[in-house]
């Protein structure tokens, strides 16, 4: 078949299969998985090369991992040691004694039993986060565990692929010596990783940003993943794994939102490619050939898994019962890991090839019954143990009930009040370089083009009570305003209107609040000119208000007529004609007094 025929099939079958899942309750990985498996080898055959479509599918898992490390400063990082690494190598280290001592006692080597053990103690990172997504769980006390496991789990891939020639036999002098050089290969690449992050790349979105130009700075973004990835597959680490490292030094930056909102409709398509490889890689002949064998070792992987991480989340993550067991459900399949794993063991000879096939259905298995089982054992916990409150803290730290967009001279006065009183905000502002000048004096505000609805997203304006409209430019001002209110109708709208004819347009589409920036101020102006002019405090105080008031009054009556130049202008002459006389009445009154 051509490419474009491919890319049409590819499309087709996840258009219709994931929004059946969706409905069927099943969800959007079975329907992806389903799709894959239609269209695959075992399938309709439309594509053959599935290694080359899982290697290329694999770069939605990478930008998966740098959405997260954006979400997670490196403060919060380091506040995250010691699960990340104590609770991380014991899941690991429990699950490869387990496992491999059960194939030691069915007859297996040990070579042999360490190496399955080793590739089915690894997780699926995609399929466990995306399943946390569906559900909302990501800043749960088993959501944030699960996801410090699975970092382990990427960062210990490196050390079993580097294992596996030892395994082998090939452990003469000369492979101690090249282990020794990739060591060093990887501490540089890490070294390089952080300095770039830290003191070049920033630098680079900063000029980049400048032109204003949308495609360029979603390419920037993508080069950042990219390039981060690509390095460290050149020595041979997780890619995933240096794109998280990438977002972590990314996290405090100011353009933090804006890359995430670049990120995101790649992350999503990329991950449904993904999970559309897994279908493909599924091996009915194999599985056909032995189906009872295969899923009931499938079944036996995923009690002890299950099991084990449920101990570890119940013991040393302090975890009550029912979220120990839902951790351990999540993290009970094989994970995509273990395919490349297995793939270099035959190749090393490890295990012969019908062994590795076997193995490879068995996560793929894995996979799909792993949300089954999620929702089914669910759906039994919920009536016998009562949901507990959340041992963790959110997941973002930097949740708020404000979003200033626009951090301009009238977005800082608003700033600067919820500031003073410790009230958290999230600003945002569209010009790179104003964004730098306000940081320099300790503000924290992200670059972002507020009128974009990803932007807000990942401001996370869904779970703000307030917006505090302060854009310079009137049509970004009005398309912000449309797009809130159609978005997010929970959230208030204050806004700043530059002038009437801004303030009406506002009002034609139902902000909260608005003010405009220079009335307030002007009329202060003109009450200290009254007083320069020999008028007493009290009674210049009087006029400005009696003026305000009437002001208010009549923009709110030429609301509807901003559109008809001729109306407007007569509606200006009544109102001034009405002012008039109310200042006359008033005049009257004091002379009367």
């Amino acid at each position: 078949m051509s490419p474009l025929s491919q890319v049409v099939s590819l499309f087709l079958v996840a258009v219709i299969a994931v929004p059946l899942f969706k409905r069927a309750g099943l969800g959007a990985i079975l329907g992806y998985i389903a799709a894959g498996l239609l269209i695959g080898p075992a399938g309709l055959s439309v594509f053959s090369d599935v290694e080359r479509m899982f290697h290329v599918s694999e770069f939605g898992v990478v930008l998966l991992m740098f959405v997260i490390g954006l979400e997670l400063q490196f403060s919060r990082l380091r506040a995250l040691r010691k699960p990340i690494f104590g609770l991380g190598s014991l899941q690991v280290l429990t699950c490869i004694l387990a496992i491999g001592g059960l194939l030691i006692l069915a007859g297996k080597s040990v070579n042999v039993a360490v190496v399955i053990g080793c590739g089915l103690a690894l997780s699926s990172t995609a399929f466990v986060l995306q399943l946390l997504a569906e559900k909302g769980e990501l800043s749960s006390g088993h959501g944030r565990l699960a996801f410090t496991i699975l970092l382990f789990q990427d960062m210990a891939v490196v050390p079993f692929l580097a294992f596996l020639p030892f395994l082998a036999g090939d452990n003469d002098h000369g492979n101690w010596e090249q282990m020794l050089l990739d060591s060093g290969r990887v501490v540089l690449s890490f070294a390089a990783i952080i300095i770039v992050g830290r003191y070049l790349i920033r630098h680079v979105l900063r000029f980049v940003h400048t032109t204003r130009v949308r495609e360029i700075s979603i390419a920037a973004a993508l080069l950042v993943v990219s390039g981060t990835a690509f390095l460290m597959e050149t020595v041979g680490l997780s890619m995933a794994l240096g794109a998280f490292v990438a977002g972590v030094l990314l996290a405090d930056s100011e353009f933090r939102h804006q890359l995430e909102a670049d990120i995101e409709p790649f992350k999503g398509l990329l991950l449904g490619l993904f999970f559309i490889s897994v279908g493909m890689t599924l091996n009915l002949t194999e599985i056909l050939r032995e189906p009872v064998r295969l899923v009931l070792a499938t079944l036996a992987l995923m009690i002890v898994k299950t099991l084990l991480i449920a101990l570890v989340g119940r013991f040393g993550g302090h975890l009550k019962p029912k979220a120990a067991l839902r951790l351990g459900l999540l993290l009970s399949q094989g994970g995509e890991f273990g395919f490349v794993l297995f793939a270099l063991s035959v190749q090393l000879g490890l295990i012969d090839r019908t062994l590795g096939g076997q193995l490879t259905a068995i996560i793929t298995l894995s996979m799909i019954f792993t949300p089954l089982v999620v929702s089914a054992m669910e759906q039994m916990t919920r009536r016998h143990f009562p949901d507990e409150p959340l041992p963790f803290d959110e997941f973002d730290d930097e949740r708020t009930g404000v979003v200033i967009a626009g951090f301009g001279r009238f977005g800082q006065i608003c700033g600067r009040m919820l500031g003073s009183l410790n009230i958290p905000f999230t600003a945002l502002d569209i010009n790179p370089e104003q964004v730098d000048v306000v940081r320099r004096f300790g503000n924290i505000v992200h670059y972002g083009d507020a009128s974009q609805l990803d932007i807000l997203r990942a401001a996370k304006l869904d779970e703000a009570k307030v917006l505090i409209l302060a854009i310079d430019d009137v049509s970004t001002s009005l398309r912000t305003a449309a797009l809130v209110r159609e978005e997010f109708p929970g959230v208030r709208i204050l806004a700043r209107a530059r002038n009437r004819l801004h303030a009406h347009r506002l009002m034609d589409l139902n902000v909260h609040w608005l003010v405009r920036e220079t009335f307030l101020s002007a009329l202060h102006m003109a009450e200290e000119m009254l007083v320069a002019l020999g008028r007493d405090r009290s009674e210049a105080h009087d006029l400005a208000t009696l003026f305000r008031q009437t002001d208010e009054r009549n923009l709110l009556r030429q609301h509807g007529l901003h559109e008809d130049r001729d109306k407007i202008l007569q509606s200006a002459q009544e109102a001034a004609e009405e002012l008039r006389e109310l200042f006359e009445e008033d005049q009257t009154e004091r002379q009367d007094s």
